[in-house]
């Protein structure tokens, strides 16, 4: 394994289960009968875990979107054109996206970041420029990637998640833009969960039965094609991903590498949760999954990692929708947490033995 990513890998530790007793007793003498709040109890208890503290601190919040394109998007596996990442992006930058509007209704700060987009934009207030190429290969014709791309893209991520936590950033969540960027996630999902690809294969962009039965075969061409680079999970990710996936992936892990927590959106940052898990088991403890995508096989996946997304609204934007909304939700659990009375301190008479 790469001596960078090595590096990386084990500075990341499990979560302080020591703290689990007296948290625990804390949420117990809140005043509400005993596990009334249920999964915000259970997310407080959580983020209270991931960072450590039995004081937590969660004010501070940040996205970042990671935008990339897609080789594969030449075999036609999506009902937008590549020229559409752009066009997004420069939405983004101006203010007009749907995570623009989330990200300031939960008070989070976005960071765009161009880690693969094929298009060269100038300087922009909000816009984080860490191309490593403009672009994946087509995974039908070889890897998407080198593994040395992959790592940068990588090390990309976790250095910006790193930097993040030194400017004060409490909870982060992660985004992502790409034209055909579900058919690398789908590929990555049947390779590393061992999933068939015709349960876990969507509609995307909202592609016709017809392509969408294109979709499937390409994305087992691509598994079959790259199926001896693909038996470690770095190898997969650099044949099968995508600059954004992979740089999702790092961010991932240098956040939990700072005993940060991280919300994760939908499909396509899930892939990067699921490369991340399997690098480093201990992932699992930073891990917040944000919603069940819409997506045909995210329910699946999520089954597989035996994960709870905290919401279900039927969304596959993507961009980190899904991650802005849980956001607002953890930082409620975690005041709950904070703020509320106790039993000892409010002179409430608990529940008799009766």
């Amino acid at each position: 394994m790469h001596s960078d990513l090595h590096q990386l890998l084990n500075r990341i530790q499990p979560a302080d289960y020591s703290l689990r007793s007296a948290a625990q007793a804390h949420l117990d003498d809140l005043t509400k009968p005993q596990g009334s709040l249920g999964r915000l109890e259970e997310i407080a208890l959580k983020y209270v875990l991931a960072t450590g503290q039995l004081d937590p601190e969660l004010s501070r919040k940040k996205i970042c979107c990671f935008a990339a394109d897609h080789g594969v998007a030449a075999e036609g596996v999506s009902a937008f054109p590549a020229e559409v990442t752009p066009q997004m992006v420069y939405n983004m930058l101006s203010g007009g996206a749907a995570i623009n509007v989330l990200s300031r209704h939960v008070g989070a700060d976005l960071l765009v970041v161009d880690i693969g987009v094929n298009h060269d934009f100038p300087d922009m207030e909000g816009l984080l420029k860490r191309k490593v190429k403009p672009g994946s290969a087509n995974m039908v014709l070889g890897p998407a990637m080198s593994e040395e791309d992959a790592l940068q893209a990588l090390l990309r991520g976790a250095e910006i998640a790193i930097d993040a936590h030194d400017a004060g950033y409490h909870i982060f969540g992660t985004g992502e833009m790409g034209i055909a960027n579900t058919t690398p996630a789908t590929a990555l999902y049947s390779v590393l969960l061992d999933l068939p690809v015709e349960s876990i294969t969507g509609r995307g962009t909202g592609i016709d039965d017809a392509r969408l039965q294109h979709k499937i075969e390409v994305i087992q061409t691509a598994i079959a094609l790259n199926a001896a680079r693909s038996t470690t999970p770095f190898g997969a990710l650099a044949a099968l991903g995508g600059y954004e996936i992979a740089a999702i992936t790092g961010f991932i892990l240098g956040a939990a590498s700072r005993k940060l927590p991280v919300v994760v959106d939908g499909f396509i940052s899930s892939a990067g949760a699921v490369v991340a898990l399997k690098l480093s088991p201990a992932v699992a403890d930073y891990l917040f999954f944000s919603h069940t995508s819409n997506e045909q096989g995210h329910r699946v996946i999520m089954q597989k990692l035996g994960a709870r997304p905290i919401l279900d609204l039927d969304l596959r934007l993507g961009e980190g929708t899904g991650a802005a909304l849980a956001m607002q939700l953890i930082e409620a659990s975690v005041k709950i947490y904070k703020e509320m009375a106790t039993f000892s301190s409010a002179k409430i008479s608990e529940k008799s033995g009766a």
